[in-house]
């Protein structure tokens, strides 16, 4: 099934690891096979994981777009997402964190980065971040 990106002037995206940008115009992008894609807005830099949930969701991140990676990310993601199981008692969001492993499991990254928000959106609202909106990357479809 093709994946059409509607980009604004200069978005930047990823495609299998290489970053591509739009030029001055809108333009539309149709992917006819499977590929691993990413807009800017949902790209976590290393500096920006600095709370436990959006320590999971960066190797989830890193295991969509770099696949030789995929093994020590793998192993981040791991230990990060059982630290945060231990400190959560929250039923509904212990069976997003066993949604998100499951989806890893299945190699389904983007799913998981997209059920991660519900973790990052959790852990904000907990920590009294005012604008829960800067605390995750920003919502769209690519995958």
């Amino acid at each position: 099934m093709p994946l059409k990106l509607s980009l604004r002037p200069g978005e930047r995206f990823v495609v299998n690891g290489a970053v591509v940008q739009n030029g001055d115009r809108r333009a539309s992008l149709v992917l006819q096979n499977k590929a691993s894609v990413l807009r800017e807005k949902d790209i976590m830099q290393p500096e920006d994981a600095e709370t436990p949930a959006k320590r999971i969701y960066f190797p989830i991140m890193l295991m969509y777009l770099d696949e030789p990676g995929r093994e020590k990310a793998y192993n981040e993601f791991a230990v990060r997402l059982a630290e945060f199981m231990g400190a959560v008692r929250d039923p509904e969001m212990l069976a997003e964190c066993i949604g998100v492993s499951k989806e890893v499991i299945a190699r389904e990254y983007y799913r998981a980065l997209m059920r991660c928000r519900k973790l990052i959106a959790y852990e904000a609202e907990r920590l009294g971040l005012r604008n829960v909106d800067q605390s995750l990357p920003a919502r769209g479809h690519a995958g």
